[in-house]
Formats: C-alpha cells, sequence, structure tokens
C-alpha cells in the first residue's frame, strides 16, 4: 500500500475526483486511503482532516489568481481598484471553471462552517487587501494614540473588503445567470460601491472626531 508517488497535489487530485463522481465527501480517512491505494500515514503527511483540504482548494485557486495577476505586465501600473477588480475576476473565473467542486466544499447550511472553510482564504485575501494601501495614514501621524486609532480605522477597512467579498461568493453561489454574467455585473458594483464608501472617507470623519477629542479632552487637560 506504501506509494512514494503520494504528494499534496495527488491527495487534492484523488479527493476532487471523489466529490465530483459522489456529491460529497468520503466517510472516513480509512476508506478514502483504502480505495486510493495509501495508507492513513501518507495521507496525515499532509492535511489532518478533510476540512483542511476543503479549505486548500479555495486557497489553492487563489495562489493560481496571484500567479496569473502577476504574470500580467500591466498589473502593477493598476490603480488599488483595478488591482482588486482584476483580482476579483480572476478569482471567480477559477472558481467557475471548478464550480462543482466548490459547490459541494461550500454547500453547508451552516454559516460557521462556511467561514471556518474560507479562513486561510481569509488570510490571504487580508494580506492582498494591505498591499494595496488603501487610505493607510497611520505613519504620517506623530501621536501614539492617533496611530492606534488609525490602525483601527484601517483593520476596520480590511474587514469591510472581507465583507464585500464573502457578499460576493453568496452572489456567485446563487447565480443562475448565463455564465454567470451577473456576477461579473455585481463584482463592478460592489467593488465600485466599497472603494466610493472609503473614499467618501467616514471613517476619517470618525478619527478627525478622535482628533477633536484628544485635543480637548487629553491635550489641553
Amino acid at each position: 500500500m506504501e506509494n512514494s508517488l503520494i504528494d499534496k497535489k495527488t491527495i487534492l487530485k484523488k479527493y476532487s475526483d471523489y466529490i465530483l463522481r459522489h456529491n460529497h465527501p468520503p466517510k472516513n480517512v480509512y476508506s478514502f486511503c483504502e480505495d486510493n491505494e495509501m495508507s492513513e500515514n501518507e495521507f496525515y503527511i499532509f492535511f489532518a482532516n478533510f476540512e483542511e483540504i476543503e479549505k486548500e482548494y479555495l486557497v489553492y485557486f487563489f495562489e493560481e489568481s496571484l500567479f496569473l495577476l502577476a504574470n500580467d505586465e500591466n498589473y502593477m501600473q493598476m490603480d488599488s481598484k483595478t488591482k482588486l477588480l482584476s483580482l476579483y475576476f480572476t478569482y471567480f473565473e477559477q472558481l467557475t471553471m471548478n464550480r462543482s467542486l466548490v459547490m459541494v466544499i461550500l454547500k453547508s447550511r451552516n454559516p460557521m462552517e462556511r467561514l471556518k472553510k474560507l479562513s486561510k482564504l481569509k488570510t490571504m485575501f487580508l494580506d492582498f487587501i494591505k498591499t494595496l494601501d488603501i487610505n493607510t495614514m497611520s505613519d504620517m501621524l506623530e501621536n501614539t494614540s492617533l496611530q492606534k486609532l488609525e490602525k483601527l480605522k484601517n483593520k476596520g477597512v480590511e474587514e469591510l473588503f472581507w465583507n464585500n467579498f464573502l457578499l460576493t461568493l453568496k452572489f456567485w453561489i446563487d447565480d443562475t445567470s448565463s455564465a454567470f454574467e451577473k456576477t461579473d455585473i455585481y463584482i463592478e458594483k460592489s467593488v465600485e460601491s466599497t472603494f466610493d464608501f472609503v473614499n467618501t472617507k467616514p471613517l476619517e470623519k470618525l478619527l478627525d472626531f478622535g482628533k477633536f477629542i484628544w485635543k480637548e479632552k487629553v491635550r489641553n487637560n
């Protein structure tokens, strides 16, 4: 049963084949390994359970999207909004190419279970958002308290974009339009709206209010 050719990609391929044939995960690791001529030990070298495999697919498609963007010679010249739009279109194209698999992975009616499967993807997505330098002002603030307030605001911006991504994913899951063209429209409008919200500076107004409070209640005392 030992097979020196077993690696991470092999397990991902065999697991996706099983999902696509049966429309549900294998009953347990033992039966999955037995059916695919590998030992449980070989499986556990790469994954602790099936849930970790499913997380890996969503991350893999994201990594593929970043790779494709990195090979676009125009990407580095794009502004933040266009970079994010490019990521969305590329990532959801990857998901659409593997829609049957993704739908099984995310079919749980329990929102918390879905979020658990998206946990690794969230980390990568937020790291990407940070590279866009959207409304980052903390380095320009001299006061430590205001820097902390600005960092809190930036964290809020990151979560705002993540929530936008989750809503887009939900729309794509429910989309029944031809070639999922409505998802493309949704992506454009939602990203545009999110940037508009950020650029109207409601969070900067909160920061300005914080500055006022600090000046009036702290510095003047």
